[in-house]
């Protein structure tokens, strides 16, 4: 399984980094570009903040107000951040589903800190219910983001914080970066396929210039595409592929 999740994670990189790679030599960044960047800095910030403040839950006490409020001003950047495709109403209500799925963090945490196992289960069932509201809100307001797999994705990504928090309470901080690592890699996927959904879903507002396409025609040959292609057909019922079918769908898509 790691295997495929190697590969997926390497291939999704692959697609991202020669994008960009084309848009910075033809000298102008791309509004798809500058899309797709923007997406993965507030999830890659939703990620950092959260490992952050999970390990001053535990451990530095101190700490933990000051890295809660910046993770909880991450809640408010990525609601602002869809604001200008889905309205002003539509960001607030993102941004306080998202910060629910931050104050739904510290029931979790407790239960895990007192080795509280009903409080614990408990606590994850109320978490999932706020990720499947996330998934919904998303999937309602594209239907380039199917349902059950942004649900499959919110699911996966609080399977991995419950994973790393948990190293996190041992201080086993080897193991729970090994797993902060993964987490991340799949929250990328995710950020890819959310911006990727948007352009999609408003292509006059990304439009690409014909000079720029044939810069990321050319830069893209030099890359085994057919492989990776290969790859997840092959194993497209695995469930590393099935998690991540969603963006691995848009980047087979033509530019």
């Amino acid at each position: 399984m790691k295997k495929i999740l190697f590969s997926v994670v390497l291939f999704t990189t692959l697609l991202v980094s020669n994008y960009a790679f084309a848009c910075d030599k033809c000298g102008k960044e791309d509004p798809k570009t500058q899309l797709y960047g923007a997406m993965q800095k507030l999830w890659n910030e939703h990620m950092q903040w959260t490992f952050a403040t999970v390990d001053a839950f535990f451990h530095n006490p101190k700490g933990l107000d000051a890295q809660l409020n910046r993770l909880l001003q991450n809640q408010k950047d990525i609601g602002n951040a869809i604001i200008p495709f889905y309205g002003e109403a539509a960001g607030k209500q993102l941004s306080q589903l998202l910060t629910v799925h931050i104050q739904e963090a510290v029931p979790v945490l407790t239960a895990a800190k007192n080795n509280d196992q009903p409080g614990l289960k408990k606590a994850l069932d109320d978490w999932y219910v706020n990720a499947q509201e996330i998934a919904d809100f998303l999937a309602k307001a594209n239907a380039n983001w199917k349902q059950e797999d942004l649900r499959q994705m919110m699911k996966a990504h609080i399977d991995q914080t419950t994973a790393y928090a948990v190293d996190l309470l041992k201080n086993d901080y080897t193991n729970a970066i090994t797993k902060f690592d993964e987490a991340s890699g799949h929250m990328n996927m995710m950020s890819a396929a959310l911006a990727a959904g948007i352009i999609k879903q408003f292509p006059d507002k990304f439009k690409t210039s014909k000079k720029l396409k044939n810069i990321i025609l050319n830069q893209i040959k030099n890359t085994d595409y057919d492989y990776y292609k290969h790859f997840v057909e092959k194993n497209w019922k695995h469930p590393e592929i099935i998690q991540h079918r969603f963006s691995i769908v848009y980047f087979f898509a033509k530019l």
